[in-house]
């Protein structure tokens, strides 16, 4: 089985590597940003990618981002995800988007068996679609948020929203007027807020936001 490789740690990278080989995985590449993973799938077409998700060049969530890019251009394409962090809007993504199929998303800290994440490596490249237990179990504790599904970016918009044009937002956030309206857009969705002519929709969305802060 062929795999593509990410990861930013360079001890972590050559270990993965030693360990994809003594259980019969060939890894025709190995790097260490989601930039470089992108062009090595796209000059390898591998059969497998395994991907952390904070990369650089910001540490944020390149490594997932640079998934669910890889499996907007090939839908089929096995991704499993080895990460420190539960980023849930990215999981969800991942999951909508691919209809769930050959995904994996496991924690490193919980990885405890190399025979056992050898067999799930295969698994997803099967089409199975094996999640992290606690990834779930957060999921779920969260699903009855509807703030949760919002991506950082929606929430800084979310927070400079009300009374404010979308020009205004654009050069509070440093972003286009374009970007802000899509986000909107997102969020209005995210949190179940239809079109009605006789309320501010961004009203409601900045106290649904307001509420959540308080009683968290």
């Amino acid at each position: 089985m062929r795999v593509v490789l990410a990861e930013d740690n360079a001890l972590l990278r050559e270990g993965l590597q030693m360990l994809l080989e003594r259980n019969g995985f060939m890894t025709v590449e190995a790097v260490g940003s989601a930039q470089e993973l992108l062009a090595a799938c796209r000059r390898h077409d591998p059969d497998l990618v395994i991907t952390d998700v904070r990369m650089p060049p910001d540490f944020g969530s390149e490594g997932l981002a640079a998934a669910s890019q890889l499996r907007q251009e090939k839908p089929n394409l096995p991704i499993v995800v080895l990460s420190q962090y539960i980023e849930q809007s990215y999981v969800a993504e991942l999951l909508d988007g691919t209809g769930g199929t050959g995904i994996g998303y496991l924690l490193k800290d919980r990885v405890s068996d190399v025979r056992d994440f050898a067999d799930t490596l295969r698994r997803v490249q099967s089409g199975a679609t094996v999640i992290d237990p606690a990834v779930i179990s957060q999921m779920i504790s969260r699903r009855h948020d509807p703030l949760q599904r919002l991506t950082a970016r929606e929430r800084d918009v979310l927070v400079v929203a009300e009374g404010h044009s979308n020009a205004a937002i654009a050069r509070a956030l440093f972003i286009s007027e374009a970007a802000v309206v899509k986000h909107i857009g997102n969020i209005m969705m995210k949190l179940d807020i239809p079109p009605n002519g006789d309320q501010n929709r961004r009203v409601t969305a900045v106290l649904a936001y307001l509420r959540a802060q308080e009683q968290g």
